[in-house]
């Protein structure tokens, strides 16, 4: 039964998983789990979640915004079907990855608000199994050890339009294939000696069954293991038994595993006619992945820019990454209304950056309280004050949350404004502050402005008004005051000093490296810090915190910020800068 509380939009998955429910494919299906792992009472428990989806990454990088889609389709899936979603780490490659890479995936689908409890699983929880399942399938004839060397077994196995051949050694007796096999499994032979290919048909038009790769050597340590194996399988052998062996119903791919598919089937099928799996079998559904504008999303491309310090990290907020993401201020929530918004598809589309940044700015509108910063300030001279003048203002937290209150704000005879609030030549149309022109300054008094001062350069470093008593915002004579102009501003004796990052988009390309090399297309004004001045109150923000900073838009405090050093990341902007 569906849990009417999870998110409804329909798509094709959830077409095949309702017919699939209505059919009761899944009626009989019984867990397999980790050997050892499940008690019979625990297998007696979750036995009733007949749908079951998985994350399966690959634990050699950061995940991305890209990975968030899957996250949030796999997991939303089986909270809707009251399934379970498993998150099983992709790790049969040790040269690339390390358990850094396992706790931040760990830490990025919690912080994306999902939990997959006790079904914790990885690829190298098999590798006994697997083993076990390779020899078998030497034994059945569907299995070889082959020894050609990788550039002879490109040349054999043929090309999209010309069919492979069989490599010499597809013939050898099993008594020789079990043997070399154990002897790599002994460690006796060095990487790229042999592999074991799965004996399918080199004449296939999918050239991913022309005896693909199931076992390669390779003499390097496990983050898990360690050297307990000189021989990993590969993904496409692993992926599927995997599902099978967690009872996997639905395997949600994208599109790149499409042609991939009847090796999975394939591979499930023969062990399964041994006797090792059950039916039903999983069964794999693939999706188009994200193709998001003016980023990148090929891990490969993510390390270069990380190792060659194009970015300031893994978590550089300019960085799709997840904990880059984070750092920026982007909320999770912001997310799974870009997942939902974009919806799932068989065909691939281009995705403009500015559907996400929408997404972003209608959470942040919700949940941010409102705060007033000047980014680049210069003085304001209220003339008609005392010297030590102070008053209180009130500003309201949330213009549309009345519920949340308001905050008091100090004003004084001297305050920071805005530089593109005073104009001394304004042009038409123009309503904030010039010689003889009145404005109002927000949640404050109506002033007129009597003069400016300038500096050596000729730069205008003050501004001089005076204030109308009787017109302050909330009493009964603001009313007779009609304005044009609404200036904000901060009181210079209470403000505090901050530092804002104002975070752009990293590349200016829509589609970085169509046209050449990616990195000549990286935004040389991705990353600015400026000296601000921000309301008192902002000092107590913490890490994460996310403000509206008025007229500017929506900024959070860096981790590396303190109530003695504030530093804010523009998450992002009130409005889109980028539209054409």
């Amino acid at each position: 039964m569906k849990d009417k509380t999870a998110p409804s939009s329909s798509n094709f998955i959830k077409s095949i998983i309702d017919n699939d429910c209505n059919a009761e494919t899944f009626k009989e299906r019984r867990w397999r789990g980790k050997p050892g792992t499940l008690s019979e009472q625990q297998n007696a428990n979750i036995d009733s979640a007949k749908i079951r989806t998985r994350f399966p990454p690959e634990p050699n990088g950061y995940l991305h915004i890209g990975h968030a889609k899957s996250i949030c389709l796999n997991f939303g899936l089986a909270k809707e079907y009251g399934g379970v979603c498993h998150l099983r780490f992709d790790d049969t490659n040790p040269s690339t990855e390390e358990s850094e890479y396992v706790d931040s995936i760990r830490d990025s689908v919690k912080w994306l608000g999902f939990d997959w409890g006790s079904h914790e699983y990885f690829s190298s929880d098999y590798f006994d199994q697997l083993y076990k399942f390779a020899v078998s399938l030497i034994t059945a004839g569907f299995a070889y050890v082959d020894s050609l060397n990788a550039e002879e077994m490109r040349e054999y196995r043929g090309t999209l339009t010309d069919p492979g051949k069989n490599s010499p050694f597809r013939t050898r007796s099993t008594e020789e294939n079990l043997a070399l096999f154990q002897e790599m499994r002994d460690g006796k032979h060095t990487d790229g000696i042999h592999v074991l290919r799965l004996k399918i048909d080199m004449a296939s038009p999918n050239i991913n069954l022309r005896d693909p790769v199931a076992y390669r050597i390779k003499h390097a340590a496990h983050h898990r293991t360690g050297h307990a194996w000189p021989i990993y399988p590969s993904y496409d052998f692993t992926h599927g038994i995997s599902d099978a062996l967690e009872n996997i119903s639905h395997s949600i791919c994208t599109l790149e595993f499409e042609d991939h598919r009847p090796l999975y089937d394939w591979l499930n099928q023969q062990l399964f006619e041994l006797g090792f799996l059950q039916e039903p079998l999983p069964q794999q559904i693939e999706f188009a992945r994200l193709n998001l504008s003016h980023v990148v999303l090929s891990k490969r491309k993510l390390i270069q820019l990380v190792k060659e310090k194009h970015v300031d990290g893994w978590d550089d907020p300019r960085m799709p990454t997840l904990v880059g993401a984070r750092r920026r201020g982007y909320p999770a929530q912001g997310l799974h209304l870009f997942t939902d918004r974009i919806g799932v598809s068989k065909a691939d589309s281009w995705i403009d950056y500015s559907i996400l940044e929408d997404c972003m700015r209608e959470t942040l509108n919700e949940s941010s309280l409102r705060k007033v910063a000047v980014l680049n300030p210069i003085k304001l001279i209220i003339e008609n004050f005392e010297i030590d003048h102070t008053e209180i203002c009130h500003a309201p937290n949330h213009p549309q949350k009345k519920e949340l209150g308001s905050r008091d704000v100090t004003l004084s005879r001297e305050l920071w404004i805005e530089r593109e609030d005073f104009s001394e030549d304004p042009p038409k149309g123009y309503f904030r502050l010039f010689v003889g022109n009145t404005v109002r300054l927000r949640y404050g008094y109506v002033v007129k402005c009597t003069g400016f001062e300038t500096d050596e350069r000729g730069l205008v470093k003050t501004v001089f008004c005076e204030c109308f008593s009787d017109s302050k915002s909330g009493t009964d004579g603001a009313d007779n005051y009609k304005v044009k102009g609404n200036i904000h501003w901060v009181d210079a004796h209470t403000s505090i000093k901050a530092d804002v990052i104002l975070y752009d988009r990293l590349f200016s390309a829509e589609h970085p490296g169509k046209d050449g090399d990616f990195i000549n297309d990286l935004n040389p004004k991705s990353k600015t810090i400026i000296e601000v001045q921000v309301e008192s109150s902002t000092a107590e923000a913490k890490t994460g915190d996310c403000f509206q900073f008025e007229r500017h838009g929506y900024f959070t405090a860096d981790p590396s910020s303190t109530a003695q050093n504030l530093v804010f990341n523009r998450t992002v902007t009130l409005r889109d800068r980028w539209k054409k």
